[in-house]
């Protein structure tokens, strides 16, 4: 194996492994996929670096690896790849249907090599999806038959076997060429349908907090400052990073990290998926962050400021976290007392839990605190009784009750960790995605 493909294939494992990514549906980890989408690759290719960018495809999307991480490893070349594989909208870019046209347009200016990696990806997807799950398979070859049309221009071979595996299950189901879809997964569409129903709610989390509450100025410096010079100015504003100038604006940035590791300063042009007017929504701040280290800020059109991920820690996102974890409490708490109307959700409650919930009722009567007893349950219990319904466990998009059982551990860390002042991003930083990402879907009514 090429050195190259080997670091790849340990950067990518390790990057899944340390979220505990596995496949949905047979729960094997994560490299798994990876690996057999290297191996259709290498079938058709034997470029170490485009191999490499199939062991790394789904890294910056669904791991805390950024696209400057995979630059500093694997290369210019390689990067790309990954960025032409990579989802670029963001939830203020509309509707579910508008953020999809706009990711497949960025896929179609992509190149041959990309191309080639993501037939790979939609073939291995497409059995595993289609072989466990009919109504959501259903789904993907109708995503998958409008997908194909803008990579004809990968691997020949690998197009037809793509379009013939689609044309299998399509036939089967007897789904008809490009079929038009509202582009709503079967398995969450009434999840949280209700959970942000009002005007005030939706100002509140999609509104409200913006990136010029947690920015911070970005300090810039000439184009052709040395690097002397730039490691003297880092040092001495303890700067992670700093803005580079050319006729007056700022159109590029340098890394303090990169300047101490590399034998050369990099001094890199800014993306355009790296940057956010300052009156963007924090979820589409988080967006940027997921894919890279840095958030640039814009005002009128120019860069003047930057966010972190270590900026998730501030306290009007923390605030504004735990009012989005307090809101789906209240709703659980709702949805239990409309499935069991008489009580009755009693008896999926543990001894033990129970008992300390009564408890807790007593001494806050005690108070002259009125309050019912589901009240007085914690908020891992009360979800847990919900997800004993099978409508509400397909509802969240759960496959089984032991992934509801890691979903919930994970949304209970991140409301400790917020409430006791601990690192939210170093710990909880795959869960704030997840959940930000379904408080967006639901506020664009998907």
């Amino acid at each position: 194996m090429e050195p190259l493909v080997k670091s790849a294939q340990h950067f990518a494992t390790q990057a899944h492994t340390q979220i505990n990514h596995l496949r949905k549906y047979t729960k094997q980890p994560y490299q798994v996929h990876l690996k057999r989408v290297a191996q259709t690759v290498s079938e058709v290719t034997d470029d170490p670096e485009i191999i490499a960018a199939a062991w790394l495809h789904d890294t910056v999307e669904d791991t805390s690896a950024t696209f400057e991480d995979i630059e500093l490893n694997f290369g210019s070349r390689v990067v790309q790849f990954v960025f032409d594989l990579t989802d670029v909208s963001r939830p203020s870019d509309g509707s579910r249907a508008q953020r999809k046209g706009i990711d497949r347009e960025h896929l179609s200016q992509a190149s041959p090599a990309a191309k080639t990696i993501k037939l790979a990806d939609l073939m291995d997807n497409c059995v595993d999806i289609c072989k466990h799950d009919e109504r959501f398979g259903r789904v993907f070859v109708m995503e998958m038959q409008q997908l194909l049309p803008h990579l004809v221009d990968g691997d020949e071979r690998l197009y037809q076997r793509a379009e013939r595996l689609c044309k299998k299950w399509a036939d089967k189901w007897s789904i008809p060429p490009y079929t038009e879809i509202s582009w709503t997964d079967p398995r969450n569409s009434h999840a949280t349908k209700d959970l942000f129903s009002t005007r005030k709610l939706q100002r509140v989390f999609g509104e409200m907090f913006c990136a010029r509450d947690i920015a911070e100025s970005l300090p810039s410096y000439e184009w052709d400052i040395t690097e002397r010079e730039l490691l003297h100015h880092l040092s001495s504003i303890h700067m992670p990073v700093i803005g580079l100038r050319k006729d007056g604006f700022v159109n590029g940035y340098v890394l303090l990290d990169e300047i101490n590791s590399k034998p050369a300063c990099l001094k890199r042009r800014f993306m355009d998926t790296q940057l956010a007017d300052i009156d963007t929504p924090l979820l589409s701040v988080i967006a940027v962050l997921v894919h890279h280290q840095f958030c640039f800020v814009t005002s009128m059109g120019q860069v003047a400021g930057v966010i972190s991920r270590n900026d998730i820690q501030k306290p009007v996102v923390r605030m504004w976290l735990f009012g989005i974890i307090t809101l789906i409490e209240q709703y659980i708490a709702d949805q239990i007392k409309l499935t069991w109307p008489r009580g009755d959700w009693v008896k999926f409650a543990s001894p033990a839990r129970l008992n300390k919930a009564k408890e807790l009722k007593e001494e806050r009567e005690r108070r002259g605190q009125q309050c019912e007893l589901l009240d007085c349950v914690q908020l891992s219990d009360k979800a847990l009784i919900l997800l004993e319904n099978p409508f509400h466990l397909e509802r969240f998009g759960y496959s089984s009750r032991r992934e509801a059982k890691q979903g919930v551990k994970e949304i209970e860390s991140l409301r400790n960790n917020l409430a006791h002042g601990q690192d939210i991003v170093s710990y909880d930083w795959p869960q704030i995605i997840r959940m930000t990402t379904r408080v967006n879907e639901t506020l664009s009514g998907q």
